[in-house]
Formats: C-alpha cells, sequence, structure tokens
C-alpha cells in the first residue's frame, strides 16, 4: 500500500465533503417553510419547490451524523432540526396511522402517497441520529415508534392504514422485494448505534434481515442477488421484473451485511458479503466506458428500464465504501485497486470542481445529461456525504494499523 498517496485521496475526500454539505447548507435550506429543496441544478438553483419526504429525512440523518463524527456545529444542528420539524409538522399523515408521505408542497400540503415506508425509514434514521447529537426524548420516541411501523408493515402484521394495497394483484403475482430487507437492517443498525439501550431487539431484527436476504435474493449457483423473487425465494426469470439486478444496490447491501457481520463477529456471514460485492461488481462495472451499470438482467436479456445503461451517482458511492471496507477489514489489495479505479472514474466524471457537489445522472459515455443536476426527487445531501464521511474513517483506520 502507497500510505502518501492514501493521505492524498483523503485529504481530497476531506475537501469534497466540506464542499458537498456546504452546497446544501448555502442552497437547499427553506429558510422560510423548513426542511430543505433538493431539487437544484448545477450552479444550487431551485427548478421545483416540491419536496421529497425522504430527503428531508436523508438530510436530518446527514447532519445529525456530521455531528456525531466530527463534534456538533451550530449550522448542521440546524439544518437537521430544521428537516426533522418539517416532517414533524407536514410529512406525517395522522388520518392513516401515521404513514407518511412522499412528496408534498414547499409549505407542507400532501401531493403524494406510496405503499413504500422508506419515508418512514429515513424519519426514524434522522431522528434516532438527532437523538444521539441532542439528548432529545422525544426524537427516539418517534424513531422507535416508526421502526416498529415498518416491521408490522414489512411482515404482514398489521393492514397498511394508507390502503394503497400491493403493487401487484396478489392474486395474480406476490412475492418478495430485497429493498424491504436491506434497508430495514441498516434501519436496524443506526438504531442501534444510537439507541442501544434497545439493542436485544435491534440484534434481533437485524440477524433476521440478513437471513432473509441470503435464504430469498442471493443466488450463488447464478452468480447475482435478485431484485425480486417469488415468496419463497424461487427467481421468476420468464419477465423482466425478475431478472432485474441492480449492482449498486446489491453493493450497498453488501456493505450493509458486512457491518453487520463484523459486530456479530460472524466470519461467514462476512465472506457471503463479500462474494455478493465481487458478483455484482464483475456484473455491474462497464469495461467499455468505466463505472457501474446502473441495471443488468441475470441472463442477459433485453432491460425494459431506459435508464439501464446510466451512470448514476449513488452506486458509485456505494462502490467507494464498500470496496474501503473491505481492503480495511481484509487488506486485500484487490479492493483497494477497485477503489482507486472507481474513485479515479468519480473524480473524472462526478465532481464538479466549479460549482462543488457531485452530478446525479450520467449517458454511459460519462457526459451529464442537460441541463445538469445536482439533485431531485431521488437525490439529496445523503449518499455522497455518507460515503465521503464513512471512507475518511475507514482510511483513518487504515492509516492506523499501518
Amino acid at each position: 500500500m502507497d500510505r502518501n498517496k492514501l493521505i492524498e485521496t483523503q485529504k481530497w475526500i476531506k475537501e469534497q465533503l466540506e464542499t458537498s454539505v456546504n452546497f446544501w447548507l448555502e442552497n437547499g435550506m427553506d429558510k422560510e417553510h423548513g426542511g430543505v429543496y433538493t431539487c437544484l441544478d448545477r450552479k444550487g438553483e431551485v427548478y421545483s419547490t416540491d419536496k421529497s419526504v425522504w430527503m428531508q429525512g436523508r438530510c436530518g440523518w446527514t447532519f445529525s451524523y456530521l455531528c456525531n463524527m466530527y463534534g456538533a456545529k451550530k449550522e448542521w444542528l440546524d439544518a437537521a432540526k430544521s428537516c426533522i420539524d418539517f416532517m414533524e409538522k407536514y410529512c406525517i399523515n395522522r388520518n392513516a396511522g401515521r404513514r407518511m408521505y412522499f412528496t408534498v408542497t414547499e409549505d407542507g400540503k400532501p401531493l403524494r402517497q406510496r405503499r413504500y415506508c422508506f419515508s418512514e425509514g429515513f424519519y426514524a434514521m434522522a431522528n434516532a441520529e438527532y437523538y444521539l447529537a441532542t439528548g432529545d426524548e422525544e426524537c427516539i420516541k418517534r424513531a422507535r415508534e416508526a421502526y416498529e411501523l415498518i416491521w408490522n408493515l414489512n411482515n404482514g402484521l398489521i393492514t397498511d392504514p394508507a390502503g394503497l394495497g400491493p403493487k401487484t394483484i396478489p392474486e395474480t403475482r406476490s412475492g418478495r422485494a430485497l429493498a424491504d430487507p436491506m434497508i430495514y437492517l441498516n434501519i436496524s443498525a443506526v438504531m442501534r448505534r444510537c439507541d442501544p439501550e434497545n439493542a436485544k431487539l435491534y440484534n434481533e431484527r437485524s440477524r433476521a434481515c440478513a437471513e432473509d436476504i441470503f435464504t430469498y435474493f442471493r443466488k450463488e449457483e447464478m452468480r447475482c442477488t435478485l431484485e425480486s423473487v417469488a415468496k419463497d425465494g424461487t427467481p421468476e426469470l420468464d419477465y423482466t421484473a425478475g431478472r432485474t439486478v441492480n449492482p449498486g444496490h446489491d453493493i450497498e447491501c453488501a456493505w450493509f451485511v458486512m457491518q453487520e457481520a463484523l459486530y456479530q463477529g460472524n466470519d461467514e456471514l462476512y465472506k457471503k458479503a463479500v462474494s455478493m460485492f465481487d458478483d455484482a461488481y464483475n456484473m455491474g462495472w462497464d469495461n467499455v466506458y468505466g463505472g457501474l451499470l446502473y441495471f443488468i438482467d441475470c441472463l442477459g436479456k433485453p432491460v425494459e428500464a431506459y435508464e439501464h445503461d446510466m451512470k448514476l451517482w449513488w452506486p458509485h458511492n456505494e462502490l467507494l465504501i464498500a470496496s474501503m471496507m473491505i481492503f480495511r477489514d481484509t487488506k486485500d489489495s484487490e479492493y483497494l485497486d477497485i477503489f482507486y479505479k472507481t474513485l479515479d472514474y468519480c473524480k473524472q466524471v462526478f465532481a464538479d470542481g466549479e460549482y462543488g457537489e457531485w452530478y446525479g445522472y450520467l449517458r454511459r459515455d460519462g457526459l451529464p445529461t442537460e441541463p445538469t443536476t445536482k439533485g431531485s426527487t431521488f437525490k439529496g445531501p445523503f449518499h455522497l456525504p455518507r460515503c465521503l464521511i464513512m471512507v475518511d474513517k475507514m482510511i483513518d483506520d487504515v492509516l492506523k494499523d499501518e
């Protein structure tokens, strides 16, 4: 390992973190209504005032996490509190069992509700992380309640009070989605770190999520992890959704499982997660233009999603996290090489040295879609700053071990 190269890399990571955080603080925070705008163009100008509820929670989590990793700063706490307060005031459907909306207007009028409970998940993460930063007991109470609601919904223990029903007609087709156990695994890790007095519950559910991932979705014999399967885990290969692989999602899932394996001291589980990473990377890396493809068909057939060959920012963030994590834990230089290969690609095509932050959506050849964007309903201050924080801290670990 070239220690000086890693030190220079860490310096760049820290610089990118600072510019990313400042980009959102300066351009995204809504000083009139509260919360954050995330539909920002290259320069940081708002191009849509509608607000993503996912992003209110993700932003609240990110700025709280910054405080917990680097020490509290007033502007970080204020940003986190603004998003958490906005969610509490406007984003909860109290007539539907505290299910949360998906999008609202800038002043909080509800626009859309989805069947998925990811808004609730990011709400739980934000409140738990803010509790760790401030000791606000009301926030950890909210986080625990949302955490329980998600578990009950995911496991069919209650009827969805929003009344939206499943995505497909269940008499015709029903199944399982990888996103449910993998995201709940990550939420559980945040809850356990922020709310250690309830670690027993979080441990039990984390183990259950990891077991579900490998029981139903991970297909060693196919060298892939599927996004959706039948209820019993059988691959459904006669239609496109059943063959879909999202390499970035699988890589993110892999490092969620690695974290759980490290917590448990479970070497076998860790190795299984590395195998998941390897298959996703090998299947997803574009050997023609570089970067990670967005969707792949596990049988090499046509992919239905129009954006399947685009290069999005977040899968590359997950690839940076996971490859550095494996190198830190195993000292296998192959993964450091993958990390640097990915980092070089990100420096070349995603990072914007003029206005800060990273482009979100690139064509397959690495050129930004026009007009360029730095944020959207799905892109805000979350994947990139989380990646930069985690990589910075993992490089600290590696340098200490040398």
